[in-house]
């Protein structure tokens, strides 16, 4: 039982180191670098130049390669000097992420390169700790990983998925991997920002162009506004040898490709109306009083006395 606890650990750690490895030569940070003032309290010079280092893309590499190296030789080699070497650098990792946690857990702790970019919390301080337990627990594994790897018990593979299991529970790491690979959520098309040549472009793609483009007087529109999920664009018109203006909406959406149009009178039309209505009031007030001035004056025919 104590033997298959120790080699559980030895390929326990050599996961997590070649992981680790990986993330720190493929990821990189996205996110820019941490500010010199924690709550308004200047950072310390030694903090702020560890911090500075960590986030360097030549340090983070050289760990990577660092930590990819100790893996494989957890792998291939049962030498007491590669188990002393993990456990120093796990030792020295648990101390670099609670000196984090306590003066600057806004930094990161970068221990899965940029995927360690949020800030240190009692998760990364417990996981440091447990990897370092099982470093020191893996000193007197009997197997080097790839012998351990080629006849696994049942103890051992139940125990390293557990341990696994508790590993990914322990890991902010996940979100963040989750966030780079979750697709962009789409733009509402009312917010949706949309040029004038797109819409342009879909306006005269369309059948309602097509419709009506012999009808068009001219190619500068008269209005062009928006609203909502919608871009309105007016062009003056001739229709039945009357001007109108033939108003086109083109959606705005990214994948809608819809335009409507409708074919409204136009505003000299509609002056010209109203002041049609106005002169033929007017000549009617004028006939009325016309009239009235016209008509004779009726005598009194009402005798006085008589």
């Amino acid at each position: 039982m104590v033997t298959a606890i120790q080699n559980t650990q030895v390929l326990l750690l050599a996961a997590v180191l070649l992981v680790a490895c990986l993330a720190k030569l493929t990821m990189r940070e996205r996110t820019a670098g941490a500010p010199d003032h924690v709550h308004g309290v200047p950072v310390p010079a030694g903090l702020a130049r560890l911090s500075a280092l960590r986030r360097s893309r030549g340090m983070t590499v050289g760990l990577g390669i660092g930590e990819g190296l100790l893996g494989l030789a957890l792998l291939v080699t049962s030498h007491l000097s590669v188990r002393l070497a993990t456990t120093v650098a796990f030792a020295a990792a648990t101390w670099v992420v609670g000196e984090l946690r306590v003066h600057r857990p806004d930094a990161g702790c970068g221990c899965f390169g940029a995927l360690s970019a949020k800030k240190v919390d009692r998760r990364s301080v417990l996981r440091a700790m447990l990897f370092t337990c099982a470093a020191v627990v893996s000193l007197g594994a009997p197997h080097a990983g790839v012998e351990v790897l080629r006849d696994v018990h049942t103890q051992v593979g139940l125990m390293f998925a557990v341990e696994v299991a508790l590993f990914l529970a322990l890991s902010p790491e996940l979100a963040e991997l989750a966030g780079r690979h979750r697709l962009p959520r789409a733009v509402p098309c009312e917010r949706r920002r949309s040029p004038m040549p797109e819409t342009y472009a879909r306006l005269y793609d369309s059948s309602a162009w097509t419709d009506h483009e012999n009808a068009i007087k001219s190619a500068v529109p008269l209005d062009v506004w928006r609203e909502g999920c919608w871009r309105f664009v007016a062009f003056p018109g001739r229709v039945r040898e009357r001007d109108v203006e033939i108003v086109f909406a083109v959606s705005t959406s990214e994948r809608d490709r819809a335009v409507r149009s409708v074919v409204v009178a136009s505003e000299v039309v509609a002056s010209e109306v109203v002041a049609s209505e106005v002169v033929a009031s007017e000549v009617v007030a004028s006939e009325v009083v016309a009239s009235e001035v016209a008509a004779p004056v009726q005598p009194n025919l009402v005798s006085e006395g008589r």
